[in-house]
């Protein structure tokens, strides 16, 4: 698990912030039904969808095209859908790091920020919190890098143009909300797609995107 440290003023306090990788075989919360748990390892495959032949599932996007309705597998929200609607990604830059406040954990190597800004929209069913949808994006870079988004354990991390989303606010079917994330990739590397795993079994969502 890549860990990364922010240092708090005259208290000395941590603030402790997680990456978690894309991998398709569920989710480190564990408040997820049936559980489950992700590596925090880099994939260096490309896992990118696409429509290969007429009759297939459609599985590549435009920015500002809205996903088919995903159901939750949380278990406070069981039961709801909604989409998700990636429509801007861009890949910061290494001053856009060393003003966040984090502190790069040395052994895992200089990291850049990737922001994505989505609009979630709840559909029907048992309301739910922004943050439900949290481990379903991926964003997979040029190298074929693929990494979930920033986890701020305690403290926060400031980014230019991306406010923390909040992540504790309930939506109702017909409610939407649009919110920043930012995934930390290599140095050196541009976002490429943002994906919406899928689980084992089916390919991810995709939609590509330049840098």
């Amino acid at each position: 698990m890549s860990a990364w440290t922010r240092g708090a003023a005259a208290a000395g306090a941590l603030a402790l912030v997680l990456t978690l990788a894309g991998c398709q075989d569920g989710s480190s919360r564990s408040d997820r039904k049936g559980g489950g748990s992700s590596s925090s390892e880099s994939d260096s495959g490309s896992g990118s969808g696409g429509e290969s032949g007429s009759g297939e599932e459609k599985t590549t996007y435009r920015l500002g095209e809205e996903s088919p309705a995903i159901e939750s597998d949380m278990k406070a929200s069981e039961g709801a859908t909604y989409t998700l609607t990636p429509t801007r990604v861009t890949t910061g830059t290494k001053a856009d790091m060393d003003a966040s406040g984090l502190k790069k954990d040395d052994k895992d190597g200089p990291k850049i920020p990737v922001y994505v800004w989505t609009k979630v929209t709840h559909k029907s069913g048992t309301p739910m919190e922004v943050g439900d949808m949290d481990d379903d994006l991926v964003v997979r870079t040029d190298k074929g890098t693929r990494t979930r988004a920033l986890i701020v354990i305690l403290g926060e991390a400031k980014w230019p143009d991306c406010p923390a989303p909040e992540t504790d606010k309930k939506l109702s079917p017909g409610q939407s909300q649009e919110i920043c994330k930012a995934f930390l990739v290599p140095e050196g590397e541009k976002a490429a797609a943002v994906e919406v795993t899928r689980g084992f079994y089916k390919k991810p969502l995709e939609w590509p995107a330049a840098g």
